[in-house]
């Protein structure tokens, strides 16, 4: 068996079956190297030497959780709730519109952070774990939220060409394709992108029906993550909503969630939401807070690199072409799926294009497909997966902001829920995309 793919295999069933996602992704790396001949001092070295590209981002995280954990002791999360709760009334469908309005002002603001305001995943943190008790106290499964995070995460850079879109659309996509032979003189990108796009917005209308019920959750834990008192002032509040703003401006201005996450707690100590004796205690409960999804990022860098280092990911991709023949149907799928299982296994649709361009682009030529076709076959393999993978910052974003009080599981509540939703339309739509265009 490839390499690769054992090692996704062994990575997946070892999650679903509730092992800690951290010994799956080491255990997945081990196979993949031993199975492709490296050794385990090779494979060893491979894991170690690749850990350092995740450790920029866990840090934000780190960072980040202080932030969240200071932005409870502000009172916000009482005073949302308090506000949420004095407009339910009585009424079952004022309370259904207040959740589904709740529930787009957060696709919305997901949207926005790929686009108009490039923050990335660096806003759940600070926005979900203030909300959770409001969420809790009207039963909104979260597995509906991770749904609608990871949609935002992903159908923007996937469709509009702006800000990561832009990124993924121009600088890569359509670079990779046009350096593997095929001109993109006139291509407009949105035309190839729109039936997989479409195929992730019914993933979505599938979700909200899929979770649309009512799930408990024990408030108690939740209040217990936060510490922090029912009183609050409008002081605090505007004082924290300062501090809000500054971490993003920053980011924006320096493109470090780092700086960003620093100065929003620094502003929280400095106005006395965080008291100075209670500054260090705060920010080791937000680094707790955020443990386990800074250690997945970084076991997942070393998995990746383990990945590429064993060079089966290149086999895989020219094995798949072998098996096409001159079969169209055939070709699109099997260059989906082989790029589904990729795009798993190291977590960035962004790394996936480079890999898979160089061959399935001539392919796809020799084959007949359309220029706008070959840009959606290749645009949608390179997606597939993101939603859905353990390791993508897609997946690890939402949970980090759902689970602050332990009652969203990373596979289970956001992992299999994000593949089933979106994973199976996008590849159904990126296959029709293919055949159509």
């Amino acid at each position: 068996m490839n390499a690769v793919v054992a090692a996704v295999l062994v990575m997946l069933v070892l999650s679903l079956v509730r092992t800690p996602v951290v010994v799956a992704l080491i255990l997945g790396a081990l196979s993949a190297g031993l199975l492709a001949g490296m050794g385990l001092e090779q494979t060893l070295a491979a894991f170690s030497g690749g850990i350092g590209g995740g450790a920029e981002v866990a840090l934000s995280y780190a960072m980040l959780g202080g932030f969240a954990v200071a932005i409870a002791q502000s009172g916000l999360p009482h005073a949302m709730a308090d506000l949420v709760q004095s407009k339910l009334g009585q009424g079952n469908g004022n309370t259904r519109v207040i959740k589904y309005a709740l529930v787009l002002v957060i696709l919305a603001i997901a949207i926005s952070s790929q686009n108009l305001i490039p923050i990335h995943i660096a806003f759940i943190p600070l926005l979900i774990p203030p909300l959770l008790l409001v969420m809790s106290k009207m039963q909104l499964d979260r597995r509906l939220i991770a749904c609608v995070l990871t949609f935002g995460l992903v159908t923007p850079y996937m469709f509009l060409p702006v800000g990561f879109g832009g990124i993924f659309l121009n600088n890569i996509l359509l670079k990779n394709i046009a350096d593997n032979g095929l001109t993109m003189e006139g291509i407009n990108v949105m035309s190839a992108m729109w039936i997989p796009a479409a195929g992730m917005v019914a993933g979505l209308l599938l979700a909200m029906v899929s979770y649309g019920r009512k799930r408990h959750y024990d408030l108690a834990p939740l209040e217990q993550v936060e510490r922090v008192k029912v009183e609050y002032s409008s002081t605090r509040l505007v004082a924290v909503i300062v501090a809000m703003l500054a971490a993003f401006g920053i980011q924006l201005w320096t493109g470090s969630m780092v700086l960003g996450a620093l100065a929003g707690y620094m502003i929280c100590t400095v106005t006395g939401i965080v008291r100075w004796k209670q500054a260090d205690g705060v920010l080791i409960d937000g680094m707790k807070m955020m443990a386990m999804i800074g250690f997945i990022m970084i076991t997942a860098a070393g998995f990746a690199e383990v990945l590429r280092q064993t060079g089966e990911i290149t086999t895989l991709v020219s094995s798949s072409a072998e098996l096409i023949g001159q079969n169209k149907a055939l070709a699109a799928l099997l260059m989906l799926v082989v790029g589904l299982l990729i795009t798993l296994g190291i977590g960035s649709s962004f790394s996936t294009i480079p890999i898979i361009a160089a061959i399935y682009v001539p392919l796809a030529l020799s084959l007949g497909f359309s220029p706008l076709a070959i840009v959606a076959l290749v645009g949608t393999a390179a997606a597939l997966g993101d939603a859905g993978s353990p390791a993508s910052d897609s997946t690890l974003g939402p949970t980090a902001g759902l689970n602050v009080d332990g009652q969203h599981h990373h596979i289970w509540d956001t992992v299999v829920p994000t593949f089933l939703h979106y994973n199976l339309p996008l590849l159904a739509a990126g296959w029709a995309a293919a055949m159509i265009l």
